[in-house]
């Protein structure tokens, strides 16, 4: 079996855990892969006894069977732009703070690595967004897993968002920003603004202003087979986009057209965990001492 190492840098706190993760999958027989901007910021602080290869580039580790997401959450938005639509699973190990994506704890390693060597695990399809510009900002990585988001670059004034769904007039947005976000990205940067959380299943995707200048606009959940199209103005002539980390400086006269991606992500997930368990631990949703 084949695996990928992905990340940005561990902290001195979690370097031991790593260890352990990578001494247990070299005792198991695991040919390994690492991301070397990776490998560069912890060759100094990581005993390898085995031979590993090295990868920069999403092609080079296409004939993976999983890619470990070594981080937080931020890291496994940015795997995601190595796994591609490749279907390779992305196993989330939570070096970083919140780990609602990152799902496995650096303290459950062990148990989580057993698991997948004996198979007790499930596999999650997420969708994404896809956007099309004219002058193609975002090149081949033009995707998102969380939300795309357009937001104003003066932060003293605000910016006009006109959308339409499937060429019908939605609303112009009189606000700091807008998020599109899909049933992954329902429960982030949406749900701060005010967004409705729904299930990573849901067939949904989720418009949510952010600082409405309009009092009655609310969130909308849309079906995800909509196209949104939106032309931005304001006074300035241009504004920010982004898809997940990943952003661009826009021109107004730009028009964004956004869409179901065209492949999934495929996320693993241990047996033991659900996504409303981990909504409840993780951002503490429900909580109430009756409970």
């Amino acid at each position: 079996m084949k695996l990928a190492f992905y990340g940005k840098s561990i902290g001195s706190e979690s370097i031991s855990y790593f260890q352990q993760l990578l001494t247990l999958l070299e005792n198991s027989g695991f040919e390994t892969l690492i991301y070397e901007p990776f490998y560069k910021t912890i060759v100094q602080k990581v005993k390898f006894s085995k031979g590993f290869g090295i990868f920069n580039h999403a092609s080079e580790i296409a004939d993976c069977d999983f890619l470990f997401s070594i981080g937080g959450d931020g890291t496994l938005l940015d795997s995601v732009t190595m796994v591609r639509d490749s279907n390779i699973p992305i196993i989330g190990i939570n070096m970083g703070r919140l780990g609602f994506l990152s799902s496995i704890p650096k303290e459950e390693i062990d148990g989580a690595i057993n698991n997948i060597i004996n198979g007790n695990y499930s596999i999650e399809q997420r969708t994404l967004l896809s956007l099309t510009t004219q002058n193609n900002h975002f090149g081949e990585l033009n995707f998102a897993l969380n939300d795309i988001v357009i937001y104003k670059k003066n932060p003293f004034s605000l910016i006009k968002i006109k959308t339409f769904l499937n060429d019908v007039y939605l609303n112009t947005y009189w606000a700091d920003g807008l998020i599109i976000a899909t049933p992954t990205g329902s429960s982030a940067y949406s749900l701060s603004c005010g967004g409705p959380i729904i299930t990573p299943q849901s067939e949904n995707f989720i418009l949510t202003p952010i600082a409405s200048h309009n009092l009655t606009v609310r969130p909308i959940v849309i079906p995800d087979t909509d196209e949104i199209r939106i032309v931005v103005e304001g006074r300035d002539k241009d504004c920010f986009v982004s898809l997940d980390s990943r952003i661009e400086n826009i021109m107004e006269s730009v028009e964004l057209k956004i869409k179901k991606a065209p492949f999934k992500v495929t996320l693993l997930r241990m047996n033991d965990k659900d996504y409303f368990g981990t909504l409840r631990d993780k951002l503490k949703w429900g909580l109430d001492n009756r409970n």
